[in-house]
């Protein structure tokens, strides 16, 4: 019985976390991890399409859209959402707490890429070893301009 319920906890920590082991995956299901991460950019793009409206400073700028992108073909909002707590905290509440200066978006890329845990409680936020710095900052700048 309690290998059972040992089991199950694994299980639902996997499933909780979003259990993307697509780094680690081999043989046939690249084409099924290329479908999956497709899916989830067009999905996160929708659920959060109505919620961007205005957020943008006046004029627009091209390091928020191309933040935008890349944040949207990213796994960030498996555990991140623009308005609602979800596992990690909201874009806007991370935007609240840092002030969009250079000195932030450096620190704030940094850990997007190395993962961390502590600012916003227990839970780890897990690590993104593959993204390059300049997109972390492009992705950092576009969640710090979602300030309400």
């Amino acid at each position: 019985m309690k290998k059972a319920f040992f089991i199950l906890c694994i299980s639902a920590v996997v499933t909780a976390c979003g259990g993307n082991s697509s780094d680690k995956s081999t043989g046939g299901s690249d084409s099924t991890n290329a479908a999956n991460q497709t899916a989830k950019a067009t999905n996160s793009d929708a659920d959060t399409n109505a919620t961007k409206t205005g957020t943008e400073a006046a004029g627009g700028s091209a390091g928020s859209t191309a933040g935008a992108s890349l944040l949207a073909a990213s796994d960030c909002n498996t555990c991140h959402k623009v308005d609602t707590k979800v596992i990690g905290p909201a874009f806007q509440d991370i935007a609240a707490k840092y002030p969009a200066t250079d000195a932030n978006i450096e620190t704030l890329a940094k850990k997007v890429i190395s993962g961390g845990k502590g600012n916003w409680g227990d839970i780890p936020m897990s690590a993104h070893p593959t993204l390059s710095e300049s997109d972390a900052k492009e992705m950092v700048k576009y969640v710090l301009s979602l300030k309400k």
